[in-house]
């Protein structure tokens, strides 16, 4: 009845989103997807997922988590009303976040440079 949900927005889900959007959409997926996980970039496509999805206020039990990650991130992108480049910019915006959280917890070594 139930499907295999995360707490937060799994990594493993990314690849499933590359041809929801345009070419630049599918691009940066297509790049993230091929990270490691620990990598600053996957960990920021994370946060801009889990932003858009609302995953924080997700409840187990709720309609959304019944159907699963997977359904509620393409449906999410789907009706999302904005341009991508607006989502290149949110992504951005979530790259600077996590670089700044690494820098505050230089004792974190999971995060591998962007280079």
């Amino acid at each position: 009845m139930y499907t295999s949900n995360d707490i937060l927005f799994p990594r493993h889900v990314i690849p499933s989103l590359k041809n929801l959007r345009s070419n630049v959409w599918a691009a940066l997926v297509e790049r993230v997807s091929a990270l490691p996980e620990t990598h600053e970039e996957t960990i920021a496509f994370m946060l801009l997922m889990i932003r858009l999805n609302g995953c924080l206020a997700c409840e187990t039990d709720s309609y959304r988590a019944m159907r699963g990650c997977t359904a509620c991130a393409q449906q999410t992108l789907r009706r999302f009303k904005g341009e991508d480049s607006e989502l290149v910019e949110m992504f951005e915006k979530a790259l600077k976040d996590v670089r700044a959280f690494a820098m505050q917890h230089d004792h974190l070594d999971i995060l591998m440079p962007s280079s």
